[in-house]
């Protein structure tokens, strides 16, 4: 047990997770909390953040509009505060309304590139740098299927998050040499509150589970295990990747 511990034990760490409070970031911080981390957790709902918090064994939140670029550097200060500068930085908040392109306006636009790419942007420069002044972090960035293949009525989501795999490689670019690994991954289709149309629908649901290797769709557990060893030293020589969590989807 030792051995593994000192490949994936997370004690002595802290992590902000962005969307901490639901889906995938939720389980994402209950993995890193569990592997010993200390977890801030940045959301827009406070009740939601609130039960959240009260479940993991050492942690924080700071209810924040990731869309908000002033809000957000007052609460990434903030977070620091709570439980010390993040060791660990998870972008999992996102949102993705659901307009045919032609209908997409501007202000969609610009609100889903301030959440979806903006907000890890700017989480990397007020953290990473430091990570690097330390000699060791992680950045993990949680992008998508539509990053490389286009879905219907999801043009703008897909652009920010196509940007959001090339901001993992420069920041794997930028700051690997000083000890942060920076990486990307890539759900499939998973059972969250943003999919519940596709899963209030079994035949739509059944037929994306079709489109996988494995026969199912995914759920939120199958990330626990890649986000601790993202986030461990066991992840030491891995930086700029994007990493595919979706049953074989992408390559079928």
């Amino acid at each position: 047990m030792s051995y593994l511990e000192d490949l994936f034990s997370l004690q002595g760490r802290v992590a902000v997770v962005t969307g901490g409070n639901s889906g995938i970031g939720r389980t994402i911080a209950e993995a890193l909390a569990l592997a010993g981390a200390g977890v801030v957790l940045l959301a827009r709902d406070e009740a939601r953040l609130r039960d959240a918090a009260r479940a993991l064994p050492r942690a924080a939140y700071v209810a924040v509009d990731l869309g908000d670029h002033t809000a957000l550097a007052a609460a990434a200060n903030e977070a620091a505060e709570l439980l010390g500068e993040p060791d660990i930085l998870v972008n999992c908040a996102a949102i993705n309304p659901r307009p045919p392109l032609a209908e997409l306006t501007l202000e969609d636009w610009d609100r889903i590139f301030a959440v979806n790419l903006d907000a890890p942007f700017l989480l990397g420069q007020r953290f990473g740098p430091r990570m690097a002044e330390r000699g060791w972090g992680r950045i993990i960035n949680i992008a998508s299927q539509q990053a490389v293949r286009a879905y219907g009525n999801s043009g703008g989501y897909g652009a920010a998050k196509a940007g959001l795999a090339g901001l993992t490689r420069s920041q794997a670019e930028a700051w690997s040499r000083y000890g942060v690994c920076c990486n990307a991954i890539a759900p499939g289709i998973v059972d969250t509150p943003m999919t519940e149309a596709i899963f209030a629908d079994p035949a739509r649901a059944s037929a994306a589970a079709g489109r996988t290797m494995t026969g199912r769709n995914g759920v939120t557990t199958d990330f626990a295990g890649l986000a601790v060893f993202l986030a461990s030293q066991a992840c030491e020589y891995v930086t700029g990747q994007t990493i595919f969590v979706d049953g074989g989807f992408s390559v079928t």
